[in-house]
Parts: structure tokens; C-alpha cells; sequence
């Protein structure tokens, strides 16, 4: 392989200087998120909270992205992005300190606010400047290998960071995320090019009226209502799985950091491959439509946990020198996460790629990510919360099975509305002229 056709593959790219200091930050978020994300089950546990207060974990966090999607885009694609992606990890610091002195679930939800500004700008930011810098011909292979980024730093997250919260608790758990942003901070300052996306004048970003030409695009709508309806599911897994497997069998952190591994473990590895064979082949929206129904059957499978318990001996191993049980219920559990790993690698960087395309016609890349974004807020404010209450008036079985019978309709929808509409081979003039 040549030097030149090295730099075309997943680990040529973590020898660019800027692809490396943007994966950082997304590292660095990825890996406090997982790790809060363990931190919300203890809470949730030794606060006694109910399952729609539990909701409102996500409902705050969700909320606050939801305000500031949009004008976060808006600013990106006019302003410095390098500037915004140093202060969401500013931010991001800050809000790990704090939660080391979380006294109430009160706390943990001014907190989550807070996260959810620094993790808006991350997100929003990163995403932009990695599809404006990509070549064209390699987007899917920059979008899948920075989305990698994210998934490892969740797998570290739950296996280091549930083993440090075990361990040695909170404080020391939050102290090293402290030291990872703080590092990523400085990556991002030294090697990321000033002013890297912002290339449009504010007025030619258009505000209301650049969002009105986007949603003029079928392929845009289709792909804004799949994120609303599927939104509402997966987020109300990823807050209450942990939460299941604390309180319904009384796991610790570092054990449900290993069920979450598998799905964290498989995104890893395949996002990257995914977004190459996307990249060859396309037919993008049938990736889509492929990983929102596996999602489906990971998370119906979620409530066998408690139907497991018994049907073989446990399994007793040593880590850490102490020694752990690995139940029928952590097995299943650790299945069916690692099903909804396969999912999202299926899902995520083909629809990355569909707005990210949509958007570079329009020289809004950032507008167009908030655009998606934004209807990923909808369902995950609602989600948790409604989900939460059928949890508290029926059982953790049909709340999964809700979520899941949601992301079904949401895949089956997006199906119907989606055409066939390919953005113009021609780039158009800077200003977003169409």
C-alpha cells in the first residue's frame, strides 16, 4: 500500500493532524457522556426516583438541545467553528466538576441541562467541520471513522469509567474526564485550522429562510419525521436499560458497563466499514431502514431478561480481583445491546451522510445537522418521559415493547415518505444559491 492510498483508509486518517484533534473532541464527549450515562442508574437508585423522574434525566438534557440546535447551526456556518468546539469543551469540564458534588436528583438535572448546551455545540460542531473538510469522494469514510471515535470512547466509558465508579466512585471517575477534555481542548487548539466551516456570510445562511429551502428537499422531510418517531424509542433505552439492570437485578456499575460494551464494542468496528460500502454501493435509505428495524428486535428483546433468570447456573468470574456473576439476565442483556450496536452502525453514518449531503448543496452544513438534530429532540424530550410513566403504572415489558413497536412505524414511515431525490452534481455558488 502506498503512502497515498494509506491516507484513504480508517487509520490513515488518525494521521492528520486535524482529522485527529476533531475525533478528540468527539472522543472526549463520547466517553464522559457513557460514563454520566452509568452515573444517572446510581442516582436514580439512591435517590429513589420515580421512573418518570428518572425520564426527566433525559427530558433535560433532550430539552436543552432542543433550544439551541438551531441557532448553534445557524452560528456555526457564519461564525468561527473552531472557537465553538473549544467551548463546548470548556463547557463539558465544568459540568463534570459539578457533578461531583451532586447531592439530589435537583442537582442532576441542572447538570444535565448544562451537558446538554456543551454537548450541543460538540455534536453540532464537530459533525459540520468533519463534513466540510472531508473530500467528497471519502465523506463516508471520514463521517464513519469520526463516529467511531464516539463509539469507542463509549466502550472505554463504560468499562473504564463503570470500573472507576465502582471502585473508587465518583470523584476520581469525573477527575479523569476532567484530564481527557482538558487534552482534547489542547489538540483542538494546536492542530484544528481557525475558521475551519464557517464559510458563508450571515445574511446568504438565510436563518428561517435557509431551513425553508432545506425542508423543501423530500429527501430532507423524510429523513427530519424518521428521527422524530425513532428518537422517542432509543433514547428511552439508553436512559433506562442501565436503570432496568440496576434496579431489577441489582447490578453494579461495572457490570452494566460490560452489557453496554457489546453494542459499543460492534459500532467500533463497523461504522467505518459501513460508511466505505455506503459510500460504493449507496442505496443509503435501505441502510437506514435496516438498522431502524434491528434496533427493534434489540430492544423487544430487552425484558427477556427477567425471563432468564434461572434457565442455567451462573457464570462466576474474577476481575479485578474480586470475583463477579454473570447471570442469565446479564447475558441477555449483553445480546440484546450488542444487536442494537449492529443497529446503529447500520443507521447512523448512512443518515449522516444523507443530511451532510443535502446540506454542502446549500452551503449549510451546520444548518442542515441542526435541522437533524433538532428532530431527534422532539422524541427524546417525549420518550424518556412517556415511557417512564408506563413504567411506573405497568411493568419495564411493555415500556421496552412501546419503544420498540415506535421504532418499527418510524422505519415502515420513513420507507413511504423517502424519494428518490439526489442532491445536483454541480456545486452551487458560495452564498447557497440554488
Amino acid at each position: 500500500m502506498t503512502g497515498d492510498d494509506a491516507r484513504h483508509t480508517q487509520l490513515g486518517l488518525l494521521r492528520n493532524p486535524e482529522f485527529l484533534a476533531i475525533a478528540s473532541a468527539r472522543f472526549a464527549g463520547g466517553l464522559a457522556y457513557a460514563t454520566i450515562l452509568l452515573a444517572l442508574a446510581l442516582y436514580a437508585d439512591a435517590f429513589s426516583v420515580s421512573g418518570i423522574v428518572a425520564g426527566l434525566f433525559g427530558t433535560a438534557f433532550a430539552l436543552t438541545r432542543f433550544v439551541l440546535v438551531l441557532p448553534v447551526g445557524r452560528y456555526i456556518d457564519i461564525g468561527n467553528s473552531k472557537h465553538y468546539l473549544l467551548w463546548g469543551l470548556a463547557i463539558n469540564g465544568v459540568v463534570l466538576i459539578g457533578f461531583t458534588f451532586v447531592e439530589s436528583a435537583a442537582h442532576v438535572l441542572v447538570l444535565r441541562v448544562l451537558q446538554g448546551i456543551g454537548s450541543t455545540l460538540l455534536l453540532i460542531t464537530g459533525t459540520a467541520v468533519v463534513g466540510n473538510i472531508a473530500p467528497d469522494d471519502e465523506q463516508g469514510l471520514w463521517i464513519g471513522t469520526y463516529n467511531q471515535s464516539y463509539a469507542l470512547s463509549g466502550l472505554l466509558g463504560d468499562l473504564v469509567g463503570g470500573a472507576l465508579l465502582y471502585l473508587y466512585g465518583f470523584t476520581v471517575a469525573y477527575a479523569m474526564l476532567v484530564v481527557v477534555t482538558g487534552g482534547s481542548l489542547v489538540l483542538v487548539f494546536v492542530f484544528l485550522r481557525d475558521d475551519p466551516g464557517g464559510r458563508a456570510e450571515p445574511d446568504e445562511t438565510g436563518g428561517l429562510e435557509t431551513l425553508r429551502l432545506l425542508l423543501g428537499r423530500s429527501a430532507i422531510r423524510s429523513l427530519v419525521v424518521f428521527r422524530f418517531t425513532f428518537s422517542f424509542g432509543k433514547m428511552a433505552v439508553i436512559l433506562f436499560l442501565p436503570i432496568f439492570a440496576r434496579i431489577q437485578f441489582d447490578m453494579n456499575p461495572l457490570m452494566i458497563g460490560a452489557i453496554l460494551v457489546g453494542g459499543k464494542l460492534t459500532k467500533s468496528v463497523m461504522q467505518g466499514y459501513v460508511g466505505t460500502v455506503s459510500d460504493r454501493i449507496g442505496y443509503r435509505s435501505w441502510f437506514v431502514f435496516a438498522g431502524t428495524i434491528l434496533y427493534a428486535v434489540g430492544t423487544a428483546a430487552i425484558p427477556l431478561a427477567s425471563a432468564a433468570s434461572g434457565v442455567f447456573e451462573p457464570l462466576v468470574v474474577a476481575v479485578f480481583n474480586r470475583q463477579f456473576t454473570l447471570t442469565p439476565p446479564f447475558l441477555v442483556l449483553f445480546l440484546s445491546y450488542t444487536i442494537l450496536g449492529a443497529a446503529d452502525s447500520l443507521r447512523i453514518p448512512t443518515s449522516l451522510s444523507l443530511f451532510v449531503e443535502e446540506g454542502k448543496h446549500y452551503d449549510a452544513t451546520a444548518a442542515t445537522l441542526s435541522l437533524r438534530s433538532l428532530s431527534w429532540q422532539f422524541g427524546s424530550m417525549i420518550g424518556p418521559v412517556a415511557v417512564g410513566g408506563l413504567l411506573d403504572s405497568v411493568s419495564y415489558a411493555a415500556a421496552f415493547a412501546m419503544a420498540a413497536g415506535v421504532m418499527v412505524a418510524s422505519g415502515v414511515l420513513f420507507l413511504i415518505l423517502y424519494e428518490s431525490e439526489p442532491a445536483p452534481a454541480t456545486e452551487p455558488e458560495v452564498g447557497g444559491s440554488v
